[in-house]
């Protein structure tokens, strides 16, 4: 049998780990021929832009390098499928059908987030549908944290440990100066406030910053903000504030850039909207710092567990379509926090595909200005580890198809 993979939504510093992994497997699997890699996403299948990846993943070198390369090596899409039912949906999946049967592909694997599994999701429903026995495997990625059922997802706990060694950083830049300053770091989360929460762990290493976090969760208000600042510049010389790019500021969509293929928004400038409040309201020196796509792909600060656990959730989801498995993808299963242990298991596709999860209101104070402490049991084990990172000329060496 031969078998395909894919990746698909956003970039991510773990998300080659995990094509790695299904590589590896695959390569410990006797009755695996062929591995393709679908150039960006699904549109490689619908287009039969297919790449061997034995001619380009060559040696146990090329593997270690493609594992701490960030981004996704075979390119991505945020390709919608047609609904099953839709009028151009035959066109469409004989054209996914016809490729993967003319390449011989009996279990195809797609890495990616929610969007992601909305395709794994049809693609199996549609196989049923026709009749075909191919297995459709999801494997979940995203910075974002919001898939629901798995405990966490790979990409997250690198791009964690970047916000808050950046945020860290911040702090000790921002403290040099004797003048009241307010800093205001703008981080990635349109609906989840994962990323931007996650910054509570530096209390863990006796930071008191930032003082006020601010997530979609909650709802925010412009005049409580105004207020929080003014009691904490009371007590403090330069505070800091740690903001998700999705909160919504109220009679304002000036940071809604444009609209993606599934509906999403996106996002920028509420930072600097804040900025612009503070300085017109309370004035004094103010900064908004927007980390961007920064947060993605920083693999120079991965983290070691995540790394290792995108490898392992890969390799983990060629087994399962070895088992027989179709329309799942795999999850995480947290058994303690200390020590840190996970399970992998599959779960069927549909409770994941479209759906979000959001950070837990129990764990966002009552003011809905900070975050607290238990949060950092769950956040801390996330972002352990480093990965000794292949360098060249004083620089971060990345494989390249």
């Amino acid at each position: 049998m031969n078998i395909a993979v894919a990746q698909s939504g956003g970039p991510t510093c773990a998300i080659n780990a995990s094509l790695v992994g299904v590589f590896k497997q695959a390569l410990q699997t006797s009755t695996i021929d062929a591995v393709f890699g679908a150039k960006n996403g699904i549109e490689g299948i619908i287009n039969d832009e297919l790449i061997d990846l034995k001619r380009v993943i060559k040696t146990n070198e090329d593997m270690e390098l493609l594992r701490q390369t960030p981004s996704t090596v075979l390119g991505s899409c945020r390709r919608k499928l047609p609904s099953i039912e839709d009028e151009d949906a035959p066109k469409v999946y004989t054209n996914i059908f016809n490729c993967l049967d003319k390449h011989r592909i009996e279990a195809f694997f797609y890495i990616g987030g929610n969007d992601s599994m909305d395709t794994v999701q049809k693609l199996s429903e549609y196989a049923v549908k026709i009749g075909s026995q191919i297995k459709f495997v999801g494997i979940p990625k995203t910075i974002d944290n919001d898939l629901p059922i798995t405990d966490h997802t790979p990409g997250f706990g690198s791009a964690a440990k970047y916000v808050n060694a950046t945020v860290q950083e911040i702090i000790r830049d921002s403290s040099v100066y004797s003048i009241d300053s307010v800093t205001i770091i703008e981080i990635m989360g349109r609906h989840a406030g994962w990323l931007a929460a996650s910054t509570c762990v530096l209390r863990a290493n006796d930071e008191i910053a930032p003082h006020l976090i601010y997530l979609p969760e909650s709802r925010f208000s412009t005049e409580r903000f105004l207020e929080d600042l003014r009691i904490e510049r009371a007590k403090h010389k330069a505070v800091i504030i740690a903001v998700s790019e999705g909160i919504e500021l109220e009679g304002s969509e000036a940071h809604i850039d444009t609209i993606d293929a599934f509906g999403h928004s996106n996002l920028s400038g509420v930072g600097k909207a804040l900025e612009q409040l503070v300085r017109d309201k309370i004035g004094g020196k103010v900064r908004s710092i927007e980390l961007n796509v920064m947060q993605r792909c920083s693999s120079h600060i991965c983290s070691k567990t995540d790394i290792d656990e995108a490898e392992l959730i890969g390799g983990e989801a060629v087994k399962a379509a070895l088992r027989g498995e179709t329309g799942v993808t795999m999850v995480f299963r947290r058994i303690s926090d200390k020590p840190y242990v996970v399970t992998i298991e599959s779960a069927p596709t549909n409770l994941l595909a479209n759906k979000e999860k959001l950070f837990p209101t129990k764990w966002i104070n009552e003011n809905g200005n900070g975050v607290s402490d238990e949060a950092i049991k769950y956040f801390l084990p996330l972002i352990q580890g480093e990965v000794n990172i292949a360098m060249k000329n004083g620089m971060p060496t990345h494989f390249k198809v």
